[in-house]
């Protein structure tokens, strides 16, 4: 079974393929994002937000995990993307910080908090 950690590294690590990384929540798992009021439950949903989030920015992937607290259900940590919009032409440089709670090997909630103002900044079309 999965330990909290290894969940937020699997996710990172299958970020850019949105079903692997849906798959690694529970049937009922959430992935909020609550600066942005992006809030999504379940595999279908998840899976939606993260293909969402690629349309945008084909090449986001997490680089620079620290990890903060680790236990063997929780573990809380930061990571970094850097990455073009698309749409805009920008470059989205940010820092998410994030907190993972695991229950039977997957994930139940993966919440996200990070920079509004960086993201408003590369979304913007101005």
């Amino acid at each position: 079974m999965k330990t909290a950690l290894e969940l937020l590294q699997s996710y990172q690590d299958n970020i850019r393929t949105p079903a692997a990384a849906a798959a690694l929540f529970a049937e009922d798992g959430v992935l909020e994002l609550p600066t942005v009021k992006a809030h999504a439950q379940g595999h279908a949903a998840i899976e939606k937000l993260i293909s969402g989030l690629l349309a945008k920015v084909p090449d986001f992937r997490f680089k620079n995990f620290k990890v903060w607290i680790d236990t063997p259900d929780k573990v809380f940590g930061e990571y970094s993307v850097e990455a073009l919009v698309v749409d805009t032409g920008k470059i989205y440089e940010q820092t998410y910080a994030g907190v993972l709670i695991a229950e039977g090997g997957k994930i139940k909630l993966l919440r996200e908090a990070l920079d509004t103002a960086a993201a408003a900044r590369a979304f913007s079309k101005d």
